[in-house]
């Protein structure tokens, strides 16, 4: 606990002292270094490199040697500010004191990257082994994944390159592969992410690469609008039981539907949930049955639903509306009629929207009944608002030429606190003058007057 006080008091100094007077500040505070206050220090003093290096010189001279992992953060501080001659300088001391590791080159990589200096992130890999450091696949993998820590066609070409020539000498593992087709995903490189994905297949296998591999190759397929040949591999991957998690479902449903592609949506829900298994969430449910409807795939539709209850899902009134809107849409009078009544029963309320377009259908379709079954259910449920719906049912009503039911619907209406639309009103002068029931008409104005 004590060093906790001296991170701050060694900070204060490295920020205050002049550069010149650094050493022997830090000599006079009577703070004595430790391992653990040096990296704890460095770790602050990224921003502060002139005063990092003040610091570890002094700390290194009471200490007689750091550890391999101050060396590093000394290393990583250097290289984070582009001072890359003073980073090799460190490098050659770090060599003399046997503190070398594969984790120091991984700085060196990323360091170089970050500033898009490439080339030479490549050329620090090719003298690994002059510093005693093996070129291994860790080593390869290592410099892949900094070459495409920042999307940049120059680097992922110079990723490219160097993994073309370096194969031959050292044979890639799964994980490079897994480098390799995660950061085709990110350019959207399709042609590479089926080359790298054949030989990954034909070098090491189906078993051994991690499932992100996998889903990587996958998703570049999907976003590059090869669908079907997502699905065909989707297909024997899951034949070969590497079949993609959740997550990878989900980013490529909702690809497949920003792209209004129902009928493979259709053909992944199939495999991932039907065959595979693989359980999806409520949002996902909803956003199939969505898409699904909109193309008018209502069958499809229903399955889905159908299917959530053995996923431990119960559809909420978002997926009912959407089928009930759907078959409204489509006028399908019979199966709305009794996708309505299923909907009551299992006490999922239609959208006041869905409510009145249905009372509207089941007129124009000759189920007069089916309709005003919808607003009686609308009134007992106390689904709201129900002002357009009312104009529906009175529109309906009167089309029929039943004007007096027209005139009683009206008055329970304006008793329930409903307000009938001034369009309404006029569609019901007509009709109700045309019929000779002027007087009618009349006293319904009446008490919509009574009612503003």
């Amino acid at each position: 606990m004590a060093e906790d006080f001296r991170v701050p008091a060694i900070m204060e100094i490295l920020s205050n002292a002049p550069s010149a007077e650094v050493d022997s500040a830090l000599s006079r505070c009577g703070i004595i270094p430790t391992d653990d206050l040096v990296d704890s220090v460095l770790l602050l003093s990224y921003s502060s490199p002139a005063a990092a290096i003040e610091f570890f010189r002094w700390s290194g001279l009471s200490l007689n040697q750091h550890t391999p992992r101050s060396w590093n953060l000394m290393v990583d501080i250097l290289g984070r500010n582009a001072l890359f001659e003073p980073m090799w300088d460190a490098i050659r001391s770090m060599k003399q004191h046997s503190a070398l590791s594969l984790s120091t080159f991984a700085s060196v990589f990323s360091s170089y990257c970050s500033v898009s200096r490439f080339k030479e992130a490549v050329m620090s890999f090719d003298v690994m082994d002059r510093y005693g450091v093996p070129q291994d696949s860790l080593a390869v993998n290592s410099l892949l994944a900094a070459l495409f820590q920042i999307p940049d066609p120059v680097s992922s070409q110079t990723a490219a390159d160097f993994f073309d020539r370096i194969k031959a000498s050292v044979p890639p593992d799964p994980y490079t592969f897994d480098i390799l087709l995660q950061g085709w995903e990110r350019e959207g490189n399709i042609t590479r992410a089926k080359n790298t994905f054949g030989e990954m297949v034909i070098r090491v296998g189906w078993e051994a690469p991690p499932t992100s591999a996998f889903e990587a190759f996958l998703t570049t397929l999907v976003r590059s609008k090869q669908a079907e040949e997502a699905i065909k591999f989707l297909q024997v991957m899951k034949n070969n039981k590497r079949l993609p998690r959740v997550k990878f479902f989900a980013t490529a449903l909702d690809l497949l539907i920003n792209q209004n592609d129902s009928v493979h949506a259709v053909a992944l829900w199939d495999i991932m949930v039907v065959q595979g298994r693989v359980v999806p969430n409520h949002a996902m449910c909803n956003a199939i049955i969505s898409q699904l409807c909109k193309s008018d795939m209502i069958y499809d539709a229903y399955n889905v639903l159908d299917g959530m209850p053995l996923n431990g899902l119960f559809p909420d009134s978002f997926a009912y509306n959407a089928i009930f809107e759907c078959l409204i849409q489509n006028k399908r009078v019979r199966e709305a009629g009794s996708f309505f009544n299923e909907m009551r029963m299992n006490e999922q309320l239609p959208s006041p929207s869905n409510c009145a377009a249905a009372i509207r259908m089941f007129f124009r379709e000759y189920d007069p009944v089916m309709a005003i079954e919808v607003w009686d259910y609308m009134l007992k449920e106390r689904v709201s608002p129900a002002d357009n719906a009312a104009s529906e049912i009175l529109i309906g009503l009167k089309d029929l030429g039943r004007l007096s039911e027209v005139r009683r619907y009206a008055e329970v209406m304006l008793d329930g606190g409903i307000e009938l639309h001034s369009s309404t009103m006029d569609k019901l002068k007509a009709a109700f003058h045309k019929a000779g029931k002027k007087d009618s008409y009349e006293h319904i104005v009446r008490r919509v007057k009574h009612h503003r």
